[in-house]
């Protein structure tokens, strides 16, 4: 294959760990190549070359403007934080570039603005770009709809000590799909503090905990608890390299398509 029908990629937070794991997934890649890399203007990486720090060289500079880093890209893959995917969104709306995204923490309103800017690019959006997760999810959805009544259903998350959210965005994700699956809605059935004298478990509720701690890169387990048995599914990420393959998935997927909302189960043809 030759560089021409290589997929041009541009990674936003090209210094953070997730920056770095994308950077290296697109170098290995046979049909990807890095077209741009951005990061915040108060980054020490700006100006360096975005794979400096994996001890490699790609030919591309880190930048802060968001135009010069998106100008040779048809996709970009984002892990940031919500504010700033937003502004990204915007320009590549503005250029016609096609959209990745891994952000969690959005607002419902945020949520709504983004499928505002699909309406004109395509966009995949997850909380967790693992091919093992979105499998997980599925999964999930077949437990609930057996167990939909006599199961005590309960959400167990643990990330590392930087993440800021919480919940995690995938442990929500599992939420809604069990919810919607049981003909729940989870912004009235969830529960994510329990402290001092509670009273009896609500029956109806979908309970989260949630763990932060060391350098665990993420472990999701839902129990459905009966009387008599329970069963745990649980799946559990030891690196962030399968976001990364994930997300290239995706990439691949958005190559066919021109504009609309989409998730990872479109990419994986889970629906």
């Amino acid at each position: 294959m030759t560089q021409l029908n290589h997929l041009p990629i541009t990674v936003a937070g090209a210094s953070g760990r997730m920056g770095h794991m994308l950077i290296e997934a697109i170098l290995a890649s046979e049909d990807c190549r890095l077209a741009g890399a951005l990061d915040i203007a108060a980054s020490p990486a700006l100006g360096q070359d975005a794979a400096s720090a994996l001890g490699q060289s790609s030919g591309v500079l880190v930048k802060s403007d968001l135009h010069a880093g998106l100008q040779n890209a048809a996709c970009l893959i984002d892990f940031t934080r919500p504010e700033g995917t937003l502004a990204h969104l915007k320009v590549c709306r503005e250029l016609g570039v096609k959209a990745v995204i891994g952000t969690t923490g959005f607002t419902e309103a945020q949520k709504a603005e983004i499928a505002a800017i699909a309406q004109d690019i395509a966009i995949v959006m997850a909380p967790n770009m693992s091919v093992g997760v979105n499998v997980t999810l599925k999964l999930l959805q077949m437990a609930a709809q057996a167990m939909a009544t006599g199961y005590d259903i309960e959400i167990i998350e643990a990330h590392h000590r930087h993440k800021v959210d919480a919940p995690s965005g995938t442990a929500l994700k599992m939420g809604e799909v069990i919810a919607q699956a049981i003909g729940r809605d989870l912004n009235e059935c969830a529960v994510y503090e329990r402290y001092g004298h509670t009273g009896e478990r609500d029956p109806s509720t979908i309970g989260f905990s949630t763990i932060r701690g060391g350098d665990i890169v993420g472990d999701h387990t839902v129990l459905f608890a009966g009387i008599g048995e329970r069963i745990e599914v649980t799946h559990k990420s030891s690196s962030r390299s399968t976001y990364a393959q994930g997300s290239l998935r995706a990439v691949r997927y958005l190559a066919t398509q021109q504009r609309g909302l989409f998730d990872m189960f479109d990419v994986l043809n889970l629906r």
